[in-house]
């Protein structure tokens, strides 16, 4: 049982870690570097940054993203809460609510960002935080899904 429940905490962790990095860098690539906080691009030699657009749907995946990453950090607290004070045979409902809502979060801000991000011409392509993002997804669904079967036993 404790290999189990070290197996599911190290899944969080992983999943907490690849939100974190998937929201702070989604680059694409060529000359210009988009993410969704910063547009960078090289001129004359140099490198120049702008904060990113303040269009609603890059606001939208901004905030979906940021959820996510709150959510999946909530659930964490509240596993170890729920390890600790939980009765025996009880399941992890709470933490597999807050784990699921953050791979939807995930999920929906992704595909905003699918649809709506402008093609900027030959050389353009999403990063690997895009793919994280959309690797954290199931990771975290599964993960949700796990904490509501997982019951506490002594």
């Amino acid at each position: 049982m404790l290999l189990i429940l070290l197996g599911v905490l190290i899944l969080h962790l992983i999943i907490l870690i690849l939100l974190i990095v998937s929201t702070a860098t989604w680059t694409v690539g060529g000359d210009v570097n988009k993410d969704l906080w910063y547009s960078c691009q090289t001129v004359n030699g140099g490198y120049r940054c702008q904060t990113a657009s303040n269009e609603d749907w890059i606001q939208a995946v901004q905030a979906l993203m940021i959820l996510s990453v709150l959510f999946c950090f909530f659930s964490l607290i509240a596993f170890l809460y729920q390890l600790f004070r939980l009765v025996k045979g009880g399941r992890f409902f709470f933490t597999a609510i807050f784990q699921i809502l953050a791979s939807v979060f995930v999920m929906c801000g992704a595909i905003i960002y699918t649809v709506m991000s402008p093609d900027d011409g030959a050389g353009s392509q999403f990063g690997y935080a895009y793919v994280l993002a959309w690797v954290t997804f199931p990771l975290s669904l599964i993960s949700g899904l796990i904490y509501i079967v997982l019951r506490k036993k002594e």
